[in-house]
């Protein structure tokens, strides 16, 4: 089967040759010791306030090490083993399991409905620098974390936001 077709002298990719995402995923609640909350906005849906989320690149990636990668490119914090903060990464052994939204159903291969979703929490000293990966974020902002939930569109982030207290401690 050919990999593209042709029109007039110029070739077209029969397909996207992007992979499909694993759905599987990680939520990451960045937090300050005071349980001020990181919420970032989606480029892609303004005004869907979030804390860090992400798939994993592959099924080898362990659910931490997708942690740490998220975290870094969406935020520019550094959360890896050996960094300063990577103490600050707990998992908190909790997993949601939710329908996907139907305006990101393209990106799963057909007949995925569902994600797992793995949530970790991240302390950070308040203050600590924030840099979006404008592809994917467009604005941020910390919250006391009873509004962070509040201000959350994904009832799991919600949800996970509103247990800090019970993991920070």
């Amino acid at each position: 089967m050919p990999c593209c077709a042709t029109h007039s002298t110029r070739w077209f990719p029969v397909s996207d040759p992007r992979p499909f995402k694993i759905p599987q995923s990680v939520l990451v609640v960045i937090h300050t010791p005071a349980l001020d909350v990181l919420l970032i906005d989606r480029a892609d849906a303004s005004g869907f306030w979030q804390s860090v989320t992400g798939s994993k690149d592959d099924e080898a990636e362990s659910f931490e090490q997708t942690a740490v990668r998220e975290v870094a490119e969406e935020t520019g914090i550094d959360c890896a083993p050996g960094s300063p903060l990577h103490a600050g990464l707990k998992d908190w052994f909790l997993e949601n399991v939710y329908d996907i939204y139907p305006r990101w159903q393209h990106r799963y291969a057909p007949g995925v409905t569902r994600n797992t979703e793995h949530v970790f929490g991240l302390c950070v000293p308040a203050g600590t620098p924030v840099l979006l990966n404008p592809r994917e974020h467009t604005g941020y902002r910390w919250l006391p974390w009873r509004e962070a939930a509040d201000a959350c569109f994904s009832p799991s982030n919600a949800e996970a936001i509103l247990l800090l207290p019970q993991f920070a401690r």
